[in-house]
């Protein structure tokens, strides 16, 4: 592996113009050897505790990360975020039966590591991870949505799933299950900008229009309320939360 790419960051949440509470959570965090994580996870909307899920799981991932040394190869890198993921897994479903009031709380969660040249990305629920590549924004996570599976399984149209009742309805999350099943790529990188989101930002804009926003020449910051901004003023209709990472070139 190359050298650890140098970078600006950003990642802020937003409560939006409709939720009472903000359940989302977000961190960026760099590691003794110059890794950078980026993470988001969003608490299940309507459930107990659903704020509590997102913070605790952010929590424990990035408090074991700033301890985490080194990662001598992509596959063990994909191990150990597997393998933490777990670990908030357990936490946020063990809990739930020591105390009545957290029950059914649960949380999306996504993540990148940045080790070099190569990208470990790990996803569960429908918080999603693009890259900026080729003039264009490229999904790399996968919906684990009830209504993404009917969009693949080819019973309703990708149009049809945008307006769809059931299209807010998860069929994986943290928590949830006293065992976890995650989606992990490890793929490559040649200091590409990378976003994180939750559903708030691409209910509410385009991904042509998150391009544009990425593409502007402004700061970092700028470009995370920028985009923030645009999505409450599409009508904000979820919390709204956004990890940005730019190599320094």
């Amino acid at each position: 592996m190359k050298n650890n790419y140098r970078g600006n960051y950003c990642y802020r949440t937003d409560i939006g113009k409709v939720r009472r509470t903000n359940e989302d959570e977000t961190k960026i965090v760099i590691n003794s050897n110059g890794n950078a994580l980026l993470i988001v996870a969003d608490g299940m909307g309507g459930h107990n505790k659903g704020d509590y899920a997102s913070f605790e799981t952010v929590r424990i991932i990035s408090e074991a990360f700033k301890d985490k040394k080194t990662f001598l190869t992509p596959q063990l890198a994909a191990k150990w975020l597997k393998n933490i993921a777990k670990i908030a897994n357990s936490t946020i479903y063990n809990l739930q039966d020591q105390d009545v009031t957290y029950k059914g709380m649960g949380t999306t969660l996504s993540m990148v590591l940045i080790l070099g040249n190569k990208l470990v990305a790990l996803n569960c629920g429908d918080s999603r991870i693009y890259i900026k590549r080729n003039d264009k924004l490229e999904q790399l996570s996968e919906d684990q949505t009830y209504v993404n599976f009917l969009v693949k399984s080819g019973q309703i149209s990708e149009e049809e799933a945008l307006t769809h009742p059931e299209r807010h309805v998860l069929t994986n999350a943290i928590g949830i299950f006293p065992s976890l099943s995650v989606d992990i790529k490890i793929l490559n990188y040649t200091g590409e900008s990378i976003i994180l989101c939750s559903d708030g930002l691409y209910n509410n804009v385009r991904e042509k229009d998150i391009f544009n926003v990425l593409n502007m020449n402004i700061p970092i910051s700028d470009k995370v309320q920028s985009l923030i901004s645009l999505a409450n003023f599409n009508g904000g209709s979820d919390n709204i939360t956004v990890a940005l990472w730019e190599t320094i070139k």
